[in-house]
């Protein structure tokens, strides 16, 4: 005897979604903010600027298709080159000194130490201020005749300098006070890192005799690996492009230029000069470096596993 059909739903009501469904919608909506976010405000952006590098735009909104014009001033332009080879110096120096003072932080911040709470507060505070305001305060804290710093020095018995008026003097101060203002971010993603570790590693390296050095060179290090390629990474594009406002307040790009990243030689041809399309041709050939400084570490680290072979 054959089954009865089956009447169709007619209750109107939705098949609901499977698990796998609904935890893939959950993502996509907590997703959707960031990704509309890179959408509008980077990847566009970055569009329109390579496409913009092939025009010769002036300040009143005229547009003349030059091609590869803009890079072929760009590859004759002493003055781009030598922003370039300052950025590079700024970016060998910071970024390792950045690294170790974070880590160093993180470290000292991780003891079960009186009132730590509040030091960390203290060096994370720097981070939260605005760089404009962080470039005012260190402006006149170095500067050469009113100085604090200075002052301090003469009270000791010692000459002053021009910490900001010597192109021999100003990188290494914009590079001290930027590893003073990020120090305390990256300290609590080094902080964050440590916490991960299992504490029960530290105490049986402890039962088997196990000094400081070793326990962080076969425990901490290995384990803080891809805490310490994102902090490597995110640091290096941040050197690359970031600062200007500091530069801007700090030493506008002096003295004799010694403190003119690529990023404020940049910005001075767009909004000095009116030169959008050469500017935005710099801007492109600056995206393409730190792809391919970032491709590099990801070969050299494996994605930040470090992988020794085994």
């Amino acid at each position: 005897m054959a089954a009865p059909a089956q009447s169709p739903d007619t209750s109107g009501r939705r098949p609901r979604l499977s698990r796998k469904h609904r935890e893939w919608l959950a993502a996509g909506l907590f997703l959707a903010p960031d990704v509309l976010g890179l959408l509008v405000f980077v990847a566009i952006p970055m569009v329109l600027s390579i496409g913009l590098s092939f025009f010769q735009v002036s300040g009143f909104g005229s547009y003349e298709w030059i091609g590869l014009g803009n890079y072929r001033r760009m590859v004759n332009d002493p003055l781009f080159w030598d922003s370039m080879k300052i950025t590079g110096l700024y970016v060998v120096f910071l970024v390792p000194i950045l690294f170790c003072v974070s880590l160093g932080l993180g470290l000292l911040v991780r003891q079960k130490l009186p009132g730590v709470g509040v030091y960390r507060t203290m060096l994370f505070m720097p981070y939260v201020i605005s760089l404009v305001v962080v470039g005012v305060l260190w402006k006149f804290l170095l500067d050469e005749q009113t100085g604090v710093v200075n002052r301090a020095m003469r009270a000791a018995g010692l000459d002053g300098e021009p910490w900001l008026g010597s192109p021999s003097l100003a990188l290494g101060c914009v590079i001290a006070v930027m590893v003073w203002v990020m120090m305390g971010y990256y300290m609590i993603i080094f902080l964050a890192g440590l916490q991960e570790i299992p504490q029960e590693y530290y105490e049986a390296a402890k039962l088997d005799g196990a000094g400081p050095w070793t326990t962080f060179r076969t425990i901490t290090w290995p384990l803080l690996r891809p805490t310490s390629f994102f902090v490597l990474l995110m640091s290096t594009v941040a050197a690359i492009t970031g600062g200007l406002d500091l530069i801007f307040v700090l030493t506008n790009g002096g003295p004799a230029n010694g403190t003119s990243l690529a990023i404020f030689y940049i910005y001075q041809q767009a909004f000095g000069f009116g030169e959008y399309g050469y500017a935005s041709a710099m801007g492109s050939f600056l995206v393409l470096i730190m792809v391919l400084i970032s491709a590099v570490l990801f070969t050299f680290t494996r994605g930040g596993r470090f992988d020794d072979g085994e």
